[in-house]
């Protein structure tokens, strides 16, 4: 009898594992998931290479011409010739260069405050949660009061204090600062309920027992061992937290205390034109309106899907 040599099988990569998980057949079945990525994904990356995108830089006063106002889209100016494919503003900025830059302001707000609430926020619910006792009863007393409040409430108000504080000439720097911080504090609860109800399943089991065993200390437990098991759920709050928070700035800024001028998000630019809508110069309005619904109803869409899929029991 001959051997015959068994070839080896080769170890698969780890994109074949990826197209292999039951998370990429589920986003594969779901029209709506893929969709949402899709707009999604098409919007953040216009935003983020908008330098490159826009034709023109709507933020540079030499690259503007005022005869070019009130252009209507697709039409020739009556006075310069000049076209535009979403029209002009009332000082000749290109509406569509407007909306790429100010979808950076909005983009860049909206994650750095869902950061900010989710190391907030998974911080507060690790050592409720862990700790326990007078420590937990004032964490979570101090989240309820806040959750009598509607998030935009708290964000203006802390909007406004720290507006306050700042100093007058330093107020448009700092005003997106501000404003992520805002968001962020108005938003950190919902992180912290999460972690610190997952927490106090986790502490009861028996590795973290086997850990306290061995001499590790409660930070190292919290965050070396509970912390990886507790953020399946608080990836998909901050999906949903995102399309949130992106509203939420667009909200204080159309308000007027949110994003300076200099420095318009898309809020801003619907503040602007709700001015003009009465006068018939609706694509002011228009077309930024309909970027801040696709934007936020993709990422909420998706986050919606991303709950199904994680959680077995709603497939």
């Amino acid at each position: 009898m001959t051997d015959t040599a068994q070839t080896p099988t080769k170890a698969p990569t780890r994109l074949q594992r990826w197209a292999d998980s039951d998370f990429f057949y589920l986003f594969k079945r779901s029209p709506v998931a893929i969709v949402s990525f899709a707009v999604a994904l098409i919007l953040v990356l216009s935003a983020v290479f908008a330098p490159l995108i826009a034709p023109y830089n709507p933020f540079d006063p030499a690259s503007l011409n005022l005869m070019n106002g009130f252009s209507r889209p697709m039409t020739p100016n009556a006075f310069t010739g000049d076209s535009f494919w979403l029209g002009t503003d009332d000082q000749g900025r290109d509406v569509f260069s407007t909306i790429l830059y100010g979808m950076r302001i909005s983009l860049f707000v909206g994650v750095a405050a869902v950061l900010f609430a989710m190391v907030l926020g998974i911080s507060l619910g690790l050592i409720a949660g862990y700790v326990g006792g007078w420590t937990e009863t004032i964490i979570m007393r101090i989240a309820d009061v806040q959750l009598t409040f509607p998030s935009i409430l708290v964000a203006m108000l802390i909007f406004g204090i720290a507006k306050g504080v700042t100093p007058i000439e330093y107020r448009d720097q700092m005003a997106i600062w501000v404003l992520i911080i805002a968001i962020g504090l108005s938003d950190w609860v919902q992180f912290a309920r999460v972690v610190r109800g997952a927490t106090l399943v986790e502490k009861s089991k028996e590795y973290v027992q086997a850990a306290r065993l061995i001499g590790r200390s409660g930070p190292a437990i919290m965050v070396k061992h509970i912390l990886p098991n507790v953020l399946s759920p608080v990836l998909v709050i901050a999906t949903i937290s995102l399309a949130l928070a992106i509203i939420a700035e667009a909200t204080l800024s159309f308000l007027g205390v949110g994003a300076p001028p200099t420095q318009p998000s898309l809020g801003t630019l619907i503040r602007i034109g709700q001015g003009f809508l009465f006068s018939g110069e609706w694509w002011i309005l228009f077309f930024p309106a309909c970027t801040l619904l696709a934007l936020a109803l993709s990422v909420n869409l998706l986050g919606d899907w991303l709950r199904d899929a994680l959680n077995p029991r709603l497939r």
